[in-house]
């Protein structure tokens, strides 16, 4: 909204830059008496006149085109940063949401955890009781259930924390249920074609406007080398015994040291171009390298969730299931049983970790650039 109403005030100042200026009313006394018997006398001395005349100065039709441009320029770089700014919030508000939505993940897990050790917790002691197993198996298995409830009250914070987050950027709707993640398997954009999307980078195109801006300004520049020129038009009135009378004048500034003014006026504005383009090459560069390391990351993310998911995930859950059979069966220990729960634990939580992971790089790119019905 800050950014529009940049554009808006641009836009008007460019109509303002293309018009002549305000004409300048002059109102004066001239060659008033101080001494002698005509001394302050507006009618008695022939030379004390009462002057009115206005003065318009004719600023070059060029030059207030090149001014106008100008403010043409810094409109479309408001917009430009219209555009950043709509990216930033849209790649932000999509990371606040997803790092809600994973932790909400994580809680659930944990919970879901806890609910299964709390069973645990009752084999062992129906075991003690029934001479089955040791107060040491029932002490541990409380002591599981302790750690997982310490792990939920972290996961509670690292919620609400996501929650504040994302109220930043939506408000009070943050706290509303969330619906489904969106599919971090595929992009609106081909990253095939990485040069010609990072080109169209809102950054980059703000400085490109900015370029654009200072080239205007160089346009300018080059235009006050050449002076404008005013005209004054004053009618004076002296006393009823002499002539009322006109006067008509014309004048220019006279540029004497143009080298050391407006030629140095000009090279700063050259140089000031100079330093656009080079810090839009770095930043081309800079976002491309960017680009570059998101694709790889999500790539091998995605290569080390299809292990999770073939092999590391079912093979924590079938050691799990495993002891647990030993343990029913009297061929193995609780110790056993808990030391596989855990490990399983941490794997479902980092199956969820490098899901996070994905969707965190997702957004990056998927956001890097405003779809273009959204710009409006």
């Amino acid at each position: 909204v800050a950014q529009g109403y940049a554009a808006a005030s641009a836009r008007e100042m460019a109509i303002a830059a293309g018009q002549l200026p305000d004409p300048t009313l002059t109102v004066g006394i001239n060659n008033l008496p101080i001494n002698g018997p005509d001394s302050f006398s507006l009618t008695r001395d022939f030379m004390t006149m009462r002057s009115i005349g206005v003065m318009q100065q004719f600023t070059r039709g060029d030059k207030r085109e090149a001014r106008a441009a100008r403010f043409d320029r810094e409109a479309e770089a408001a917009q430009a940063g219209r555009t950043s700014a709509l990216a930033n919030l849209q790649r932000e508000t999509a990371l606040a949401w997803l790092d809600r939505y994973y932790q909400e993940r994580i809680r659930d897990a944990l919970t879901a955890q806890r609910d299964e050790a709390r069973l645990q917790v009752e084999a062992a002691d129906a075991a003690y009781r029934g001479g089955r197993g040791s107060q040491a198996d029932v002490f541990s298995a409380r002591m599981v259930v302790a750690q997982l409830d310490d792990r939920i009250v972290q996961a509670d914070r690292l919620v609400a924390t996501a929650i504040n987050r994302l109220a930043r950027w939506v408000g009070d709707a943050a706290n509303r249920p969330l619906g489904a993640a969106p599919n971090t398997d595929v992009f609106s954009v081909d990253w095939a074609k990485l040069e010609d999307h990072v080109s169209h980078h809102p950054q980059l195109e703000l400085l490109l406007r900015q370029e654009q801006v200072a080239r205007a300004e160089v346009e300018s520049a080059q235009t006050n080398k050449r002076s404008d020129w005013s005209a004054e038009l004053m009618y004076s009135q002296r006393g009823p015994a002499y002539s009322n009378m006109i006067s008509i004048n014309f004048s220019i500034p006279w540029q004497l040291d143009r080298g050391n003014r407006q030629d140095r006026e000009l090279a700063a504005k050259l140089a000031i171009i100079d330093q656009l383009q080079a810090q839009r090459d770095e930043a081309t560069r800079e976002h491309v390298a960017d680009v570059r390391s998101w694709l790889l990351q999500w790539q091998s993310t995605r290569d080390r969730l299809v292990r999770y998911d073939s092999s590391i995930v079912p093979l924590s859950a079938e050691r799990t299931r495993a002891a647990l059979a030993g343990y029913r069966g009297g061929s193995g220990s609780l110790s056993a049983v808990l030391e596989a729960r855990r490990m399983e634990i941490d794997t479902v939580l980092e199956h969820i970790r490098l899901e996070m992971d994905i969707a965190g790089v997702w957004a990056q790119l998927e956001y890097l650039i405003p779809a273009k019905g959204e710009l409006k």
